[in-house]
């Protein structure tokens, strides 16, 4: 399973704020039945890469057909294929170690 990140940026638009745009993202990826995780500055997926990169093309073309002109999609993909891991993982990883270090 792979870890996607992706950040999508909808460039002019009439309002500085982006949230309206952040809700069709997540409806979209609900609508997927993916799992994800908000976070202050992007979305983190996890999936079958193959779906992820489908998933990435989708959500990009969400603003422009809520009006903006131009999307600005930033994309990091982490494929680890030596042992299954999830979100939730990930982050339980650093934590334990963390604890290590007290």
């Amino acid at each position: 399973m792979a870890i996607m990140e992706i950040t999508i940026v909808p460039l002019g638009t009439k309002d500085t704020s982006l949230s309206s745009y952040v809700a069709e993202c997540l409806k979209a990826l609900q609508e997927l039945g993916l799992k994800y995780e908000v976070t202050a500055m992007g979305t983190q997926v996890e999936g079958d890469l193959n779906l992820l990169l489908e998933t990435a093309r989708k959500l990009h073309e969400l603003p422009f057909q809520k009006g903006a002109r131009r999307v600005l999609t930033l994309i990091k993909i982490d494929d680890r294929r030596d042992k299954p891991q999830t979100l939730e993982g990930k982050i339980t990883s650093v934590y334990q170690k963390l604890k290590g270090l007290a």
